[in-house]
This record gives structure tokens, C-alpha cells and sequence, in this order.
């Protein structure tokens, strides 16, 4: 590609309303890692699966979360 056409491009981009420029900064981002965010997202997928199999069969009793940022905030305000 040449800087002219990178140039035209870079240039048509910036012209784009905010809205529109966030939405192809997002897909151009998503271009790069799609392979790896696959990834990453399916064993996301599989530590949710795990922790919300744990709470059903009662190994795990969740917290409330303004439970525990009450208890890090005292941890560290000291």
C-alpha cells in the first residue's frame, strides 16, 4: 500500500463522525487479535462455566459485591 492511499485513507477516516470512527477503530482492533480474542474468550467461557457450576454444587458461596469492596477498602485504608 502506498502512503498516498494510506494517507487517503487515514484522512477519509478522520472525517468520519465520532461514533462511526470508534466503531472502525473497534473493528480494525479486533482484526488484529480475532484469533487469539477466540481464544481468550472461550476459556473465559469455561472458568464462568466452572464458577458457576462450583456455587450450584455449593462449593463456592458467592459475596455480595459491595460486601467486598467494603472489606478491601478497610484492608488497605489502614
Amino acid at each position: 500500500m502506498s502512503n498516498a492511499t494510506y494517507d487517503e485513507i487515514f484522512g477519509a477516516a478522520l472525517s468520519l463522525p465520532p461514533g462511526l470512527r470508534a466503531m472502525l477503530a473497534e473493528h480494525l482492533l479486533k482484526s488484529l487479535d480475532a484469533v487469539e480474542q477466540a481464544e481468550v474468550d472461550a476459556l473465559w467461557q469455561q472458568e464462568a462455566e466452572a464458577r458457576i457450576q462450583a456455587i450450584d454444587q455449593g462449593r463456592v458461596v458467592p459475596i455480595d459485591g459491595q460486601q467486598v469492596l467494603r472489606q478491601l477498602r478497610s484492608r488497605y485504608q489502614r
